[in-house]
């Protein structure tokens, strides 16, 4: 039941009414939020101009009923377009840190921003170090680096100019455009040819890696996002082998490359038998994102 005009809400019975009518409508989730209750945490969290995190300190507050029925109207926005609720709002969270988004680029999200995140990373990332964020997309994995790591100089590159315009407000958003550098062209081209002086200590990258089977039968949601940011052939790995093809002449002696692959574990292992890999320990598993030193490339 939707809500009447004079009634008042707090946050908390907000999101669960929200909530309630998400489940209803049998959306799909997986572009910021897993279920309808973190969805409908942040409708909420945005009438307050919170995060999400920030919302669950204020979950007695009482809404104003133009609150209130905004956030019933985006959710009903939400259920009749089937698009990420990132594109409605235009803006998601990754790791607490916020970012624009629209329809040009993909949601952030990725497990490698947990890995940025929680240090596991820094290994690779000596001071004065360089990175480069390929397939950078809208730029979250690229400036959550550079949040972490102020020391470094990160390197993000994108085939998409649509995506980069994003990228670019994201990294004006957050104040750094003196140590992350924006890079046009497809993958390796976008860079300068290497030599000793412009190689990268770690290159992190969340490329298409969706199989063609599996694209046939993405849910709505994910239909609404680029299939260039998503596609990966066949089995997934088509630019995986490209990357990986030229990544030791870009890697210094000890550097490293981070891949995230999602559910594309027996592809990739099938297409690449030979390579050490390192397994990196996520959330969702130890099967998602994988770690190459360079010396195990060539």
């Amino acid at each position: 039941m939707d809500p009447e005009p004079s009634q008042a809400f707090t946050v908390n019975q907000c999101i669960d009414q929200v909530a309630l009518k998400l489940e209803a409508a049998k959306l799909h989730y997986g572009h910021g939020a897993m279920d309808a209750q973190s969805e409908a945490l942040w409708i909420t969290s945005k009438q307050l101009e919170l995060s999400p995190a920030e919302a669950l300190d204020h979950l007695e507050r009482t809404l104003t009923s133009d609150q209130y029925q905004m956030a019933f109207a985006i959710a009903e926005q939400r259920i009749a377009t089937r698009k990420p609720l990132a594109y409605i709002l235009g803006e998601a969270w990754l790791m607490g840190v916020p970012f624009f988004c629209s329809e040009q680029s993909i949601v952030p999200r990725s497990w490698i921003a947990e890995l940025i995140v929680d240090g596991s990373l820094e290994p690779w990332l000596p001071a004065d170090g360089k990175a480069l964020d390929l397939c950078t997309g809208n730029g979250s994995l690229a400036i959550l680096l550079a949040l972490s790591c102020p020391d470094i100089h990160v390197s993000a590159c994108d085939i998409s100019m649509p995506a980069l315009s994003v990228a670019a407000r994201n990294v004006d958003r957050h104040s750094l455009s003196s140590q992350v550098e924006l890079l046009d062209g497809d993958l390796w081209d976008a860079l300068p040819e290497p030599n000793e002086d412009n190689l990268f200590d770690l290159i992190i990258c969340n490329p298409p890696y969706v199989n063609a089977t599996s694209m046939s039968a993405l849910p709505t949601e994910y239909q609404a996002e680029p299939a260039l940011a998503l596609a990966g052939g066949d089995d997934g790995m088509d630019l995986i082998r490209r990357i990986i093809a030229q990544a030791p002449d870009y890697l210094s002696e000890r550097g490293a490359i981070l891949l995230e692959i999602g559910n594309e574990y027996g592809n990739f292992k099938k297409a690449f038998p030979q390579i050490p890999v390192i397994w990196m320990e996520v959330s969702a598993g130890e099967e998602q994102v994988l770690l190459i030193q360079a010396e195990d490339l060539r």
